[in-house]
């Protein structure tokens, strides 16, 4: 029986003030506890949203202390809570750290619950085919299969992040946890021992629940991963690091379909041929046909990554041929699989999967799709076929609306100039309350925003040489100690060969860090060790990366991140909003990238005690008219434009 709405429990609730208090129960739980205004106010508001089960919109600047914010109302108002964060590790923090610090302060009787998606569970099912079946691609995927055996057998809840000895990014990974569309689901001969169904089960039965943005937009629209099952009980939703969300609702709400996803059909197809039609020899030879013909498209791609709309790749030498012949040949193996579905579940399973994959080639090749953007996506190894909704405001607003509950969206980053009228349009929440708090930190003592002059245009071909080159003084006067954040990958790889070279000529020891030498959590870690080294990333490490202390005290922005105006989604949103006669670049443009520097600004100042220099080199942020929203966006900085003042400020007097 599912659940129904479920009505607040009828029970005193203190002033929420008087939980943050310098005598509450936060503070004499946790030792470094210390109440902030802006903290207290944006949990007052919260109250009141979840309350009146209203829509909320919260920017809270860094150092708020927003998750409390958020976690304390929620604990204290009771009913079905579920937290929606930006990514896995957020949510393993909140579930780990923040929930279990909160609820034995409040000693509230809650019980909370974490829902990953089911490819981060090992599936007992997928994991005895890939014992059996044999063909794993490396000895090291062979050696890491038998640790994953041994794990399942001790582990309660199958969670691959609990197995530190094989890495999360294994391939070996794809081989032993399902997907939703290989899950044999209550046809599985192992459904009963089921780590998903188990989390799922733990889920429904939680007072709290955390999961991420993937997963909650996944099931919203798949009803697949547990959330939908969730929502109908739910009185509260809060969705934290939620200027992501356009993003992640756009990818959501439309249609993709990649080679890759051929690839695990055609592999999958194979293995259970072998153990329920050994007998049948044209089915593995179909798989083989859908193989090449998968790869054969990629192929007609010569570069390894990119964006390029419909209207573009129709136009490649090879690219219809090469569609059409996939199209033909997923054909035959449908009709081969229907053939076969009667004698396993598995067969049954990939039958199901190949009517829905080859659908989704011919819905793409469809070009009288109105309101959708059909665009292609390359990466090294595949080719993703996309269509995305040109808006997601109506969509969204839809999911969201039926049952009264709140919905809270907070920040540190949602508002321009403390507008949030680009995010309300974007999102369809146009009534929403909106609220913002400042960062408790004192900006104009602990931080310094130094724009450079006679920086060339961002667009001039020698301008990262000019960004190192007015970056190079403030990074030897911080000693190493900074990060520096590139809107592309290519100005990214040309300033560290630029900062190699300066280095050596110069004789300077710092430590030279480049994203993709590593993990993310790796890179960082050995950041924080060295204490004196340089960290150059492009947009991975523009949110969602806190070093405190003298670790960092110089970030340096090489340009405004304005999206690149060719990327095919983005191009037909501001065709679509200048048709209308409106403005795209005020409306749109300029929003996204003020949102976007806010979080690589974030980077510098942590906590009250640290301090450092902000450089943003991009010469339209005091040229141009729209500069000035751009910089008071920002916290109060001080402000120069004067290399010795940047210099003075790193080097203590």
């Amino acid at each position: 029986m599912p659940f129904l709405h479920q009505p607040r429990p009828s029970m005193h609730q203190p002033e929420i003030s008087s939980l943050f208090s310098p005598s509450g129960p936060l503070a004499a739980h946790i030792p470094e506890f210390r109440s902030r205004p802006q903290q207290v106010a944006m949990a007052e508001a919260i109250t009141e949203a979840i309350r009146n089960n209203t829509q909320l919109i919260a920017e809270a600047g860094t150092g708020t202390g927003k998750t409390f914010a958020y976690l304390v109302p929620a604990l204290v108002a009771g009913g079905k809570v579920v937290i929606s964060t930006g990514t896995k590790n957020l949510q393993d923090q909140l579930y780990q750290r923040d929930l279990p610090t909160v609820r034995d302060a409040l000693k509230a009787p809650v019980n909370i619950a974490l829902l990953k998606g089911r490819a981060n569970y090992i599936c007992h099912y997928h994991l005895e085919l890939a014992q059996s079946g044999g063909r794993l691609p490396t000895r090291e995927d062979v050696r890491h299969l038998q640790r994953i055996v041994q794990y399942s057998k001790i582990t309660q809840s199958g969670d691959k992040s609990g197995l530190a000895d094989v890495p999360e990014s294994a391939m070996i990974w794809s081989f032993v946890t399902s997907t939703r569309e290989n899950c044999l689901g209550q046809e599985c001969p192992m459904h009963k021992e089921c780590f998903v169904l188990k989390a799922r089960k733990q889920a429904m039965e939680a007072d709290v629940v955390v999961v991420n943005h993937h997963l909650f937009f996944a099931d919203v629209m798949l009803r697949d991963e547990g959330v939908a099952e969730l929502l109908p009980a739910c009185n509260t939703v809060i969705f934290d690091e939620a200027h992501q969300l356009p993003e992640t609702a756009s990818l959501f709400f439309g249609e993709n379909l990649s080679t890759s996803q051929l690839l695990e059909l055609t592999r999958d197809t194979t293995i259970e041929a072998l153990a329920g039609a050994k007998d049948f020899t044209p089915l593995p030879d179909a798989c083989s046909a859908v193989e090449k013909a998968a790869r054969d498209l990629r192929l007609v791609f010569r570069k390894n990554e990119g964006r390029l709309n419909a209207n573009e790749v129709v136009t490649l030498p090879g690219w219809g041929k090469a569609l059409e012949t996939l199209d033909q040949h997923m054909g035959k193996l449908n009709e081969l699989l229907e053939l076969q579905a009667g004698r396993s579940e598995g067969l049954e399973n990939c039958w199901n999967r190949c009517m829905e994959l080859h659908g989704k080639i011919r819905q793409w090749q469809d070009e009288n799709q109105l309101d959708m953007v059909r665009w292609v996506e390359i990466f090294t190894h595949s080719v993703q076929l996309n269509t995305t909704p040109l808006s997601i405001a109506e969509i969204f607003a839809k999911q969201i609306s039926g049952t009264p509950r709140a919905w809270i969206f907070t920040s540190a980053t949602l508002a321009v100039k403390q507008d949030f009228s680009h995010y309300q349009k974007e999102m369809g929440l146009l009534e929403a309350k909106t609220a913002c708090w400042d960062s408790p930190f004192n900006y104009p003592e602990q931080a310094l925003l130094y724009a450079p002059e006679s920086m060339p245009d961002p667009n001039s071909p020698g301008y990262t040489e000019a960004v190192m080159a007015a970056a190079l003084p403030l990074i030897i006067a911080s000693k190493g100690r900074a990060f520096l954040l590139f809107t592309s990958l290519k100005a990214m790889q040309k300033a560290q060969e630029i900062l190699l070279a300066e280095f050596d000529r110069r004789n300077l020891k710092y430590p030279i860090m480049m994203q993709g030498e590593g993990s993310r959590n790796d890179l960082l870690s050995r950041f924080r060790e060295h204490g004196n080294a340089v960290l150059l990333g492009s947009q991975s490490f523009w949110e969602g990366v806190d070093v405190r202390g003298e670790a960092l005290s110089l970030v340096v922005i090489d340009k405004l991140p304005f999206a690149p105006p060719d990327d095919p989604v983005l191009a037909a949103r501001i065709a679509q909003i200048n048709k209308q006669g409106r403005n795209a670049f005020m409306e749109y443009q300029l929003p996204r990238a003020v949102i976007n520097l806010k979080q690589g600004a974030g980077r510098l100042i942590r906590d009250e005690n640290d301090k450092g220099v902000l450089m943003i080199c991009d010469p339209r942020m005091i040229s141009k008219p729209y500069g000035k929203r751009v910089w008071q966006s920002l916290p109060p900085f001080r402000r120069t434009r004067v290399l010795q003042e940047a210099i003075d400020f790193l080097i203590p007097q």
